[in-house]
């Protein structure tokens, strides 16, 4: 394996773990109405099991309000019981046209346990990168053992790994800091 296949590994890698906190910190309900605190919600659709988004259409017409539309109004029913049945622990109600998924305000206590989660997945996404660096790292020193590349050429390619450990770890960091704040507003 050559060093530019290492660092683009661990690059790929190392953006995978990003992905993943920007993942489960839009699974977080922060008291703020957004169509991705459904992307976990699957429904039965002529047949096969599918996202909600692709049975309807999902929309945020008020900040603590998610409308849902489905394409089929014999959908209704199937709608809300997959929603009751998902955890999110939000209750709909439907007027026959439109599935609506009030949002309730959040406790300080539930805020507070919300921004040590998010801060946990930060933690994790880190530990991720860290190791991606760490195994790049090992894959790198390696070839120089190997004899496939020279002491000067492996000081170039960690300082390069290290950087970019930097950025996502930045990343991540301000991943955390926006969603702390969307947790802790009122």
């Amino acid at each position: 394996m050559s060093a530019s296949h290492i660092k683009k590994d661990a690059e790929h890698r190392m953006k995978k773990s990003v992905e993943t906190i920007q993942n489960e910190f839009n699974k977080i309900r922060t008291g703020r109405a957004t169509p991705a605190l459904l992307d976990s919600v699957k429904v039965e659709y002529y047949g096969a099991v599918v996202p909600l988004s692709q049975a309807s259409t999902i929309t945020t017409p008020e900040p603590r309000l998610i409308a849902i539309q489905p394409w089929d109004k014999n959908m209704i029913a199937e709608i809300e019981k997959a929603i009751l049945k998902s955890d999110l622990g939000l209750t709909p109600s439907n007027d026959g046209t439109f599935v609506r998924l009030p949002i309730p305000q959040l406790s300080e206590e539930r805020r507070n346990d919300l921004v040590r989660l998010v801060k946990k997945f930060a933690e994790d996404g880190r530990i991720a990168v860290r190791n991606v660096r760490r195994d790049a790292n090992d894959h790198l020193k390696r070839l120089q053992k190997d004899h496939e590349m020279s002491e000067d050429e492996l000081s170039i390619e960690l300082d390069e790994t290290q950087e970019s450990t930097n950025k996502y770890i930045k990343d991540i960091d301000e991943l955390l800091g926006r969603k702390e704040k969307e947790i802790l507003e009122v």
